[in-house]
């Protein structure tokens, strides 16, 4: 990508994620820093009340949670960061996050940052698996645990989907992009603004730096006592739903299970958001 090409691309990119931001119900922009750089936090809802940390998934930045994070801003004050290392605006420092272990503790320092001893947290996809994580490191710090279609908890991702997406990974363009969210949602229809940060983050450069998430053992999730819930996308073709449900069902202790009707991966956590906001609510409540 020449420099201009990407001067236009980032200009497009910005527009966009702000577009979405602007939808947000009065959406305050914070920063954290850590050893690993510098981390755009956005948060919403009235403060002093239960604190909600949402964690979205690879490429998706914070934008993802617009209409819940709106929701859930009603009863609770919602943080929710751009992954550090990933698209959006946290900036890595010279020391970027390579193992599991490197991002719980940027994300154990983002919490420290904004000051909250115990919150809830609440993670889609990629993001689910940086929650449950970091819930089974420190199961003292996180009220309750929602884990939105999550990869790599239970079960890995289906085949057929990661041979969808390796043209995208190989050689990342924005119309490539777009022709895999359409088809992993059935071309259902999804905020236009959203899209277009998600195809321009993915074609963008330079490339994310994402680490391999780690799945954990039965034993581990065996001695998880903080409640959980587990939301899966009936529709997703990310990952196999029934046997998602299953593993968690039978690993976790104190578990609540949720199908989504009419819901794919990809159309989590932001765009098909009234059952998802009313089973996130009563869980949290």
């Amino acid at each position: 990508m020449d420099d201009d090409t990407q001067i236009r691309t980032k200009g497009r990119f910005d527009a966009a994620y702000d577009a979405v931001l602007a939808r947000w119900g009065g959406v305050t922009a914070l920063e954290t820093t850590s050893e690993f750089g510098l981390t755009r936090v956005h948060a919403c809802g009235p403060t002093g009340a239960p604190p909600v940390l949402l964690l979205h998934g690879g490429g998706a930045t914070s934008t993802a949670w617009s209409t819940v994070a709106t929701a859930l801003g009603r009863t609770h004050r919602v943080y929710a960061p751009d992954l550090i290392g990933d698209v959006g605006r946290s900036v890595p420092g010279d020391r970027r996050p390579r193992t599991p272990a490197d991002l719980m503790t940027w994300l154990d320092a983002v919490r420290a940052e904004l000051g909250l001893q115990r919150a809830t947290l609440i993670g889609h996809s990629y993001g689910a698996w940086m929650a449950l994580a970091y819930t089974l490191g420190h199961p003292d710090r996180v009220d309750r645990l929602a884990l939105l279609d999550p990869s790599d908890c239970f079960s890995g991702f289906r085949a057929g989907y990661l041979l969808r997406a390796l043209p995208m990974l190989l050689r990342p363009n924005e119309n490539r992009a777009r022709r895999f969210i359409e088809w992993e949602t059935g071309g259902r229809a999804l905020d236009p603004d959203w899209l277009t940060v998600y195809a321009l983050g993915a074609a963008g450069s330079p490339r994310p730096r994402i680490v391999l998430p780690k799945r954990p053992s039965r034993t581990a999730l065996g001695e998880l006592h903080v409640p959980t819930l587990v939301a899966l996308a009936q529709d997703s073709r990310a990952i196999d739903v029934d046997r998602v449900a299953a593993a968690a069902r039978g690993a976790l202790p104190d578990v609540r299970i949720e199908v989504l009707p009419d819901s794919s991966h990809h159309s989590l956590p932001g765009h098909e958001p009234g059952e998802l906001t009313t089973i996130l609510a009563d869980f949290l409540s």
